[in-house]
């Protein structure tokens, strides 16, 4: 039981192709000689439910077929179980989302049977995992993270495209289309961040990421320097910025370059606080979760990914 994969199937995820797809990919598997069950999800958070069950029957192997949402799922399977050590556990993807982006900072190919033949030759590498400590309702939560947490208007942006998900629409440019459009009635936050207990931020705030890859919105490097496996989170807080200023910075958020902006700055830490009057929302690998305050913990090479190297 220990080599065969469990392949978990998100039917809607990049706009249900995971669904219509899923039988070439499972055909290509067949091709590659590799061994596996699969089982699709039926609801939200069930990725995790059924992570969880299957280490429990002997797993260790899994494929996400899906997008990062599921991958998170998957991740929060394996870090919220006490079954097996989590460094038995092996997580492979097949990406079919319409951001991809956790697969991107990992040179993950999008091509099925590219990724396919990656999984097969068995190169895996570690990475480092993100704990996030948050509130939804004034009542305390947590969740494990695999790439980027986006506070603020990234988060704001985020639960209107998963809005928009959920009433059927889909396709990368539903990210950017609902980045212009919520400008019009956002506001900044007073935030107060603190980096490892002895360096504290305070600013106006139009924006903030917490990361350990470095794409975020469906391809925007919104951590252009951040290592996947180097212990540490890497940070961009985005200060209080006009909406046409905005509008022109966009751009440089495909290519990393706007960190160079005056009112950018980046940090880097292993534990980060932060709080903020009013309340900011918070988005983990694309998935809107809770509010402030938070509180992000690393752990350094905790999950074994297939990847190259």
């Amino acid at each position: 039981m220990e080599e065969k994969w469990l392949a978990i199937v998100n039917p809607n995820a990049g706009n249900r192709k995971a669904k219509t797809d899923w039988d070439k990919i499972k055909g290509m598997l067949h091709e590659a000689n590799l061994q596996f069950d699969f089982l699709f999800t039926e609801q939200k958070e069930h990725a995790i439910e059924i992570t969880f069950q299957h280490i429990k029957d002997g797993y260790r192997n899994f494929i996400v077929v899906g997008g990062d949402g599921t991958l998170n799922e998957v991740v929060n399977g394996f870090f919220k179980q006490e079954i097996v050590p989590v460094n038995e556990l092996t997580l492979a993807m097949i990406p079919i989302g319409t951001g991809n982006d956790w697969c991107r900072s990992l040179n993950i190919p999008f091509k099925y049977k590219k990724a396919i033949k990656l999984i097969n030759k068995q190169k895996t590498r570690w990475q480092d995992i993100g704990k996030v400590e948050f509130y939804n309702s004034e009542i305390p939560k947590q969740r494990f993270f695999a790439n980027v947490a986006g506070m603020g208007y990234d988060a704001v942006v985020a639960a209107k495209t998963n809005r928009d998900k959920e009433r059927g629409r889909s396709g990368a440019i539903l990210y950017l289309k609902n980045l212009f459009t919520s400008l019009l009635f956002y506001d900044h936050s007073n935030t107060v961040m603190t980096i490892d207990s002895d360096s504290t931020h305070k600013h106006k705030t139009f924006s903030m990421s917490v990361g350990i890859g470095k794409y975020n919105g469906g391809g925007m490097k919104q951590l252009p320097n951040a290592e996947i496996d180097d212990g540490l989170f890497d940070v961009t807080l985005i200060k209080k910025l006009g909406k046409l200023t905005v509008l022109k910075e966009v751009k440089n958020l495909y290519d990393g370059s706007f960190i160079n902006h005056p009112k950018v700055d980046t940090f880097r830490g292993k534990k980060i606080s932060i709080e903020s009057d009013p309340q900011i929302k918070l988005e983990v690998d694309g998935e809107s979760l809770g509010h402030s305050p938070f509180h992000f913990e690393i752990f350094h090479r905790a999950l074994r990914v297939v990847a190259k190297k």
